[in-house]
């Protein structure tokens, strides 16, 4: 057997949209590990298939990592740390090569949007303006960052005269377990504070959506970036992600995924006290108050649920309406919601995309039933159209109750549930009845109030008439159950690095 048989439901999907030759190329290619600056096979010789989000049908095959591909990475990474140039350039090279890296990744912004659409069923204007343009960003922001790192100086009041300063210094190894939903932009959200610092990295993307990953480790090369910085170890989260998570020559571990994948992958890091950031799941509420444009907050709240299919941690997947205009809200909510277009990420119209597997359609339509079962009034969608690939309609339950299923658990699909409030103070008990604490968005007009409801939400960010704006300049990281430690912004540099304490007798 090939290592990439296509099926011929997939070619004739592609022969249908402008696919680059690059891309085409691309695809048709067998896939391998990247380890060291090589391009390997896994140590079993085993690949995995995946498949395409709009067909079902065959992709491609990508290697099937093992405990021992594992040890070869890291084994490369720890070398390139301990013994290597990476670390030990001056900061302006290595911010001059990963500006490098931005602007290879900025030059193949189209044939990477288009195999994240493949991959992943995404539209692939979402994945131009949003994955890639954010993982062009987030590099060029951590590679200013690289010549920026320093430590202070300090005077004691011990007896006697001292020098005393701090030193910033890499952590070293870090492991990187990347989730599938946004698989290029998350990597790039792990890897701009970890290599701007002088850290080397082991990266486990999605065995679902590799193929942006490893397209990227070929920029990796192309712009020069010493063998053994990055590794990239395709294959399952039960064998490499375990692998990564335990591994005794990584020094932390970078994780961004569901809660309870999270705690697995906490537990073994910290069996031996490697550092650890975990961005996890989310059940992000919406408050919207009865002094808005009902119809722009309609179509805001859609589209803060129903973007890239409500695959999305921060996603506004409970919104809590103010009872004088939550019937009036509804119906405009289903109004804009009519007007979405489903269809195949390849579609310049798609807005609404298939679910990135058969395995989460069928987790989301499973927990739509459950909706209907609790006695949550479906208002609309609710099902899957007939005919091939992931699809489920965007969903929208009325009159929840918080106790449901449905309002507490992170269904990570298109589906919104909605209920009424009617003071402010409830607002907030609603909003924060929830293991998670990632996200919240509040539609008002009313600064006075916004300002004072802002401190009371447990989230790690509140979004004010709008959801899920992303800057690496600001960081993105939740409160509660949602994780610890933060990715973007200055606030990330600290998770990569040691503080040193060091103190001169001078007397």
């Amino acid at each position: 057997m090939g290592h990439n048989n296509m099926d011929a439901a997939v070619a004739g999907y592609l022969e249908q949209f402008n696919i680059l030759p690059a891309t085409w190329k691309f695809l048709q290619k067998p896939q391998k590990m990247f380890i060291g600056g090589q391009w390997l096979e896994s140590s079993s010789g085993k690949y995995a298939e995946v498949l395409e989000p709009s067909t079902g049908a065959l992709l491609t095959r990508i290697p099937e990592g093992s405990a021992e591909d594992v040890n070869r990475a890291v084994a490369a990474a720890r070398e390139q740390f301990d013994n290597g140039t990476w670390s030990r350039l001056k900061p302006l090279e290595r911010e001059g090569l990963l500006n490098k890296l931005a602007d290879l990744i900025e030059e193949n912004k189209q044939e990477l949007a288009q195999i994240e659409s493949i991959d992943m069923g995404k539209s692939v204007s979402d994945a131009l303006d949003v994955d890639i343009q954010g993982t062009i960003d987030t590099f060029r922001y951590f590679a200013g960052w690289a010549s920026k790192i320093g430590g202070r100086t300090c005077e004691p009041s011990l007896p006697g005269e001292y020098l005393a300063y701090t030193r910033k210094e890499a952590v070293g190894v870090v492991g990187s377990i990347i989730p599938w939903n946004f698989p290029l932009q998350t990597m790039a959200w792990k890897l701009g504070a970890a290599l701007a610092v002088g850290c080397t990295v082991v990266v486990k993307p999605s065995e679902l959506t590799s193929l942006s990953s490893l397209r990227f480790a070929e920029l990796v090369q192309q712009a020069g970036i010493p063998d053994g910085v990055v590794n990239i170890v395709t294959g399952c989260g039960n064998v490499v992600g375990v692998a990564i998570s335990g591994h005794p020559d990584i020094d932390k571990i970078t994780f961004t995924g569901s809660t309870p994948v999270g705690l697995k992958v906490g537990r073994a890091a910290l069996a031996d006290m490697k550092h650890v950031t975990l961005e996890l799941g989310g059940k992000s509420p919406v408050l919207v108050f009865d002094d808005v444009d009902i119809p722009k907050a309609a179509a805001a709240v859609a589209q803060g649920i129903f973007f890239n299919s409500g695959q999305v941690c921060d996603a506004g997947s409970r919104a809590y309406i103010h009872s004088t205009i939550y019937d009036e809200f509804l119906t405009e909510l289903e109004t804009y919601t009519r007007g979405l277009k489903m269809a195949s990420g390849l579609n310049p119209d798609c807005f609404i995309s298939p679910m990135v597997s058969k395995k989460q359609q069928q987790s989301v339509l499973n927990y739509i039933e459950i909706g209907k079962a609790e006695g949550a009034k479906l208002v609309f969608g609710g099902g899957a159209p007939d005919g091939p690939g992931y699809f489920v309609e965007p969903t929208v339950f009325g009159n929840c109750r918080n106790d449901m299923r449905i309002v507490q658990e992170e269904i990570f699909g298109p589906v919104l549930t909605t209920a009424p409030f009617d003071t402010d103070e409830e607002a907030i008990a609603l909003a924060n009845d929830s293991i998670y604490g990632l996200a919240a968005a509040i539609y008002s007009n009313d600064l006075n109030r916004v300002h004072k409801l802002i401190p009371k939400l447990k989230v790690g960010s509140v979004y004010v008439n709008a959801h899920s704006t992303i800057d690496p300049a600001m960081p993105f990281g939740g409160y509660k159950q949602s994780g610890i430690g933060k990715d973007l912004g200055s606030e990330q540099l600290e998770y990569f690095l040691e503080t040193k304490a060091v103190w001169i007798t001078l007397s």
